[in-house]
């Protein structure tokens, strides 16, 4: 039985590790192919999968999910990772994609678990491990390989993507490290479902959500569904799961699969060039998030 439930739920995270790329790659064909816009694609994805994340909590657990609001210094603190969190790691990251490719964006936005580190060095005032210097050098390696493919006198990627790209990893170290309270006190999917929804209403002052540009087809209209259910919903349901079954420490490294797919994916549909340089700077920042999660692991 033991082995049975480890298994579900390694099944659970590959799987939603595997649709959050699959997403990626689905956003850049809506970005590249139809003239979709990031802005229109981040406030449709954060307005609706909020609404139905808090819908399923309520409806779930019966609870007020107007509760959360109820402190000021957690409504604040989830104000802070409603605009600066979520919606900063969803529209960098689209960002990133629509500049570059889901493959590259979603690589460089996996170098936040190096962010992390360095940042926790700082602030606990104490030197990094062996393991952790190995950690950084290698992301900095395999950075060095996705933006230049192994020439060191040119970037093979736009200026914009590559900003885009690192600040997605900043973003996401934020999104990572901030809500650590408010997870503990009131759960994931209340914390989330409104992050997503809180973002969504945000940055629809910037960009509402009829604003819309792009070409509809058959093929858009399911890359949306797709984005939305699959590569939200779903991929977000299947990741919480899995924590019930297996550590997170495991779950964060097999969640690696995530630019595995983005890049099979890319190479395979929208016939992206992803050579040698490329191949080995993933594996090295892969590596990275490997030998962090075993650091992790031993420290708690």
């Amino acid at each position: 039985m033991k082995f049975q439930r480890r298994i579900k739920g390694i099944m659970l995270v590959i799987i939603g590790a595997m649709l959050w790329g699959i997403s990626g790659t689905v956003a850049q064909y809506l970005f590249q192919k139809k003239d979709f816009s990031p802005e229109w694609l981040v406030v449709i994805r954060l307005l609706i999968s909020g609404l139905i994340l808090l819908l399923y909590d309520f409806i779930k657990d019966k609870q007020n999910v107007w509760k959360i609001w109820s402190s000021k210094r957690d409504s604040l603190s989830l104000i802070f990772f409603s605009v600066l969190g979520m919606l900063g790691v969803q529209y960098t990251y689209f960002a990133a994609i629509k500049y570059g490719n889901a493959a590259t964006a979603t690589i460089l936005q996996y170098l936040s678990p190096v962010i992390i580190a360095c940042y926790l060095a700082i602030r606990r005032k104490k030197i990094p491990n062996s393991q952790e210097i190995i950690a950084v050098g290698l992301a900095m390696l395999g950075t060095f390989f996705i933006i230049t493919k192994g020439n060191i006198h040119s970037i093979s990627i736009s200026k914009l993507a590559l900003f885009w790209g690192i600040s997605s990893a900043f973003a996401a170290a934020f999104y990572t490290l901030q809500p650590h309270s408010l997870l503990n006190k009131w759960g994931s999917t209340l914390v989330v479902g409104w992050g997503m929804l809180v973002g969504g209403v945000t940055f629809s002052f910037i960009h509402q959500p009829w604003n819309f540009t792009g070409q509809w087809s058959n093929t858009s209209i399911f890359g949306v569904i797709f984005v939305v259910l699959f590569g939200t919903l779903i991929a977000f349901y299947c990741y919480l799961e899995s924590l019930k079954y297996i550590q997170p420490t495991e779950t964060s490294v097999l969640s690696s699969v995530e630019p595995l797919s983005a890049a099979f994916l890319s190479v395979l549909w929208l016939h992206i060039p992803f050579g040698m340089p490329e191949c080995l700077g993933t594996v090295c920042i892969i590596v990275t998030i490997i030998i962090l999660s075993r650091v992790k692991n031993k420290k708690l």
